[in-house]
């Protein structure tokens, strides 16, 4: 007898996850410095297990409304926007998960409120309780972000008077706004690229990593994600104007967003590539001079934008930077402070080779090409969070047309969701054991549960 799976089922148990990762995330989330309780105690402890309880429960049910999807009567579109809505509702109002970036959101909209340059200073020159609940290690360190998120901040900053409450909520409103235009979006890329729109939804809008990191986390990737979206399907259709001024707006609120007019480029059907380039050029520079011009922030943007090349960040290419220096120093040579830089810099040649090498061969399919290519500057970039994953993950869900491929990503997506502690910071041993326990705690209540559904029934013949 197989697990009895419908949406309804699906929808109540990714809503338990979600519920108990706001219920866990009130003592063991990236809580407000006034709130934060000491993570040896027996509520941080509770909280932590929670919180991995409704990871676990969350991706099982987002895996079984997957065999829904792929099932003999897939659900609407329109009822898995409904699933949407429910998995996310009770993270409005929980504190931040998985990371305090969003106290830095803050911070920098009250530098830009007070006219301080963001991208010369760090959120340590705003100084007061908002600029203390801003991670030490991003204190003094300028922002990357464009004119046009930092305008939003500075907006969010002004109508919330700097009352941390209710920044927390506005941003996590501005977040959901941009998982609203992603999930719209999704399914007018996945017909134009001949994908099925629920199975698009499904992988680009309703992973976990997208529950946890832009809903609980409200990571401005929300914004940039949804704004690109919007842009490439104006850009298919007749207001390919519109499609540039939109992704323009995207990577002002964060730089990888630019390839997508590389994308927007290749959607145009009529009046040849070079005019579609003039266009796209055109448009994005007189957009990017208004939006700077409105925000008020200048162009020290572009400066900063080497912020996560900063050799506090970890990803593949710094790993390896940072183990090269170790050896180095090891055999006592003087280049072991060169090896980080040179391998940050081997990565940036890698990736442009990578993305020029996907446009060479996917030009024709430039929604899938810009997906392929987000992806590699997430993973060859000089810096990376769980996140970033999902940059490439949103166009692949809606273009990709592989199944082999589409299932690694979404399997990688879940490993990463499992990465990273509630509160954002650094796990200690006690810490992963919890995590680990919630996780098992989970896995055990749900194979009772199918082991529950398989016993037959007395008095009931199969």
């Amino acid at each position: 007898m197989a697990f009895p799976v419908d949406l309804r089922r699906c929808q109540a148990l990714g809503l338990a996850g979600t519920a108990f990762l706001a219920a866990g995330g009130e003592t063991a989330g990236a809580l407000p410095a006034r709130e934060l309780i000491a993570p040896e105690s027996g509520r941080a402890a509770l909280g932590l297990v929670g919180v991995y309880f409704g990871v676990v429960l969350l991706i099982a049910a987002w895996a079984l409304l997957g065999t829904v999807v792929r099932g003999t009567e897939p659900p609407t579109v329109r009822s898995l926007m409904g699933v949407l809505a429910a998995w996310a509702a009770p993270l409005l109002l929980a504190p931040p998960l998985f990371s305090r970036d969003v106290y830095s959101y803050l911070a920098q909209g009250a530098m830009v409120d007070a006219h301080i340059d963001v991208y010369v200073y760090g959120p340590a020159r705003l100084g007061g309780p908002l600029a203390d609940e801003v991670a030490p290690v991003w204190q003094h360190t300028p922002t990357p972000y464009g004119p046009v998120f930092l305008a939003v901040a500075s907006a969010l900053s002004g109508l919330t008077r700097g009352e941390l409450p209710a920044g927390l909520l506005g941003m996590r409103l501005v977040a959901l706004l941009g998982v609203a235009l992603m999930a719209a979006a999704l399914p007018r890329l996945a017909r134009h690229s001949g994908v099925d729109p629920a199975a698009a939804l499904w992988l680009g809008a309703l992973h976990p990593l997208v529950l946890l990191h832009l809903v609980a986390g409200a990571h401005n990737d929300a914004v940039m994600l949804g704004l690109l979206g919007a842009g490439l399907v104006a850009a298919r259709g007749r207001w390919h104007v519109l499609g540039v001024v939109l992704v323009t707006l995207a990577a002002l609120v964060k730089a990888p967003a630019v390839l997508g007019l590389c994308a927007v480029v290749a959607l145009r059907r009529h009046g040849g590539v070079a005019r579609a380039m003039a266009t796209a050029m055109a448009g994005a520079l007189a957009t990017t001079a208004l939006a700077t011009a409105v925000a008020g922030t200048g162009y020290g943007w572009i400066a900063a934008l080497k912020t996560p090349v900063s050799p506090h960040n970890w990803s593949p290419t710094s790993v390896l930077g940072r183990a090269t220096g170790a050896l180095l120093e090891k055999l006592g040579s003087d280049l072991a402070p060169l090896a980080l830089p040179a391998w940050q810099a081997a990565g940036l040649v890698a990736t442009t080779a990578a993305v020029l090498f996907i446009w060479l061969r996917l030009r024709p399919r430039p929604v899938y090409a810009l997906g392929l290519s987000l992806a590699v500057v997430a993973v060859l970039g000089p810096a990376i969070r769980p996140w970033y994953a999902l940059w490439g993950l949103f166009l692949i869900a809606a273009a990709a047309p592989s199944g082999s491929l589409r299932h690694r990503v979404a399997a990688a997506g879940c490993v990463l969701a499992l990465a990273v502690l509630p509160n954002g910071g650094p796990p200690d041993t006690a810490q992963v054991v919890l995590a680990v326990s919630g996780g098992v705690l989970a896995l055990v209540v749900l194979w009772q549960a199918h082991q529950t559904a398989q016993a037959p029934v007395p008095g009931r013949t199969a």
